[in-house]
């Protein structure tokens, strides 16, 4: 990877416009690149909009101390933007491209159709779709061995996951260059197969229809549900991943749960094929050696005060630690 590729983000809506603002903020020069035919007039007025909110957010950070005042202009200004006329020029250049459009999947696949005929053979070409396939976008490519997914979680400024979902035909040196540029600003990528909802949404589909289901079911407010999750759930969830902490507590725990929730509610909650296997195999989480992660050649005591002292951390931060007499 170039040590200042050239980059641009297309889309001046929400996700080009945090696109823009997290690799500005990381030291790197970035175009919003409206490609959609307005007016002058009209173009104008979007992408200074689009400057203009991420000024905004830039000044709140700096309210929260977590950002100097003076390093907000010398950011703003690695962010140029250009419309329509501008693209064969800037999209010949490019690096890296970020299809940030609206999520209608026509409207995608024209705007990559476009794009792959004006970028270089060689320009990397990520969708940030929270919904569709990377394999079914990539057949609207010029160049699908260039092409993935890269799926930003909102504000893109902010959180440090992404989602890479690489398409069936994409180059490998790409997916590892595209990882190391997102990895050089602070990202977090992990690697997913091209799957509806990826990872992230697929967790939040569920979990929010279960929220909304218990309101329509009487089982609590909408106040203690989501009280219950902050101090509860999500707490609990900031250290350890869901798979982790089936390992903790143990699969036969899961079993004997699910198998309960389903008798009782819906057969939505039983558990999958996979736990009664692993159980069969005597791969029972932490305490076995083995469940979904292999324990056998770490140090449990080590692992345990890590992860305890790390969810303590956590808890003397949100003045969640129990009260001491």
């Amino acid at each position: 990877m170039k040590s200042t590729p050239n980059i641009v983000a297309l889309g001046a809506g929400r996700m080009g416009r945090g696109i823009a603002q997290m690799f500005a903020y990381a030291g790197h020069e970035i175009t919003i690149l409206d490609l959609k035919k307005r007016s002058p007039i009209d173009s104008r007025v979007l992408l200074d909009g689009a400057l203009s909110e991420i000024e905004d957010n830039l000044t709140f950070l700096s309210s929260l101390k977590v950002l100097n005042i003076n390093k907000i202009k010398p950011i703003t200004n690695r962010i140029q933007t250009a419309s329509l006329e501008s693209a064969e020029t800037i999209l010949s250049c490019a690096d890296f491209i970020f299809e940030g459009v609206p999520e209608i999947q026509s409207l995608k696949e024209g705007v990559i159709e476009k794009v792959t005929k004006l970028a270089s053979k060689t320009s990397i070409l990520a969708s940030t779709t929270s919904t569709m396939l990377s394999t079914q976008l990539a057949e609207s490519s010029k160049y699908p061995q260039n092409f993935l997914n890269a799926h930003f979680l909102n504000p893109a400024y902010l959180i440090p996951l992404v989602e890479v979902s690489p398409g069936e035909k994409t180059n490998q040196e790409v997916i590892k260059s595209f990882t190391e540029l997102i990895e050089s600003i602070g990202k977090i990528p992990v690697l997913c197969k091209a799957s509806p909802g990826y990872i992230i949404p697929r967790f939040q589909s569920l979990i929010m229809n279960e929220a909304a289901r218990m309101i329509e079911e009487g089982v609590a407010s909408p106040e203690d549900i989501d009280k219950a999750v902050r101090v509860g759930f999500g707490i609990r969830y900031a250290t350890m991943g869901p798979l982790e902490f089936i390992d903790w507590g143990g699969l036969d725990i899961l079993k004997y749960a699910s198998a309960y929730l389903s008798e009782n509610l819906d057969k939505r909650f039983e558990a999958p094929e996979i736990i009664e296997k692993k159980m069969l195999e005597g791969n029972l989480g932490m305490d076995t050696g083995k469940g979904f992660y292999d324990f056998s050649k770490l140090d449990i005591d080590s692992y345990k005060t890590d992860k305890l002292s790390t969810f303590i951390e956590l808890l003397k931060k949100m003045d969640l630690m129990p009260k001491q007499y």
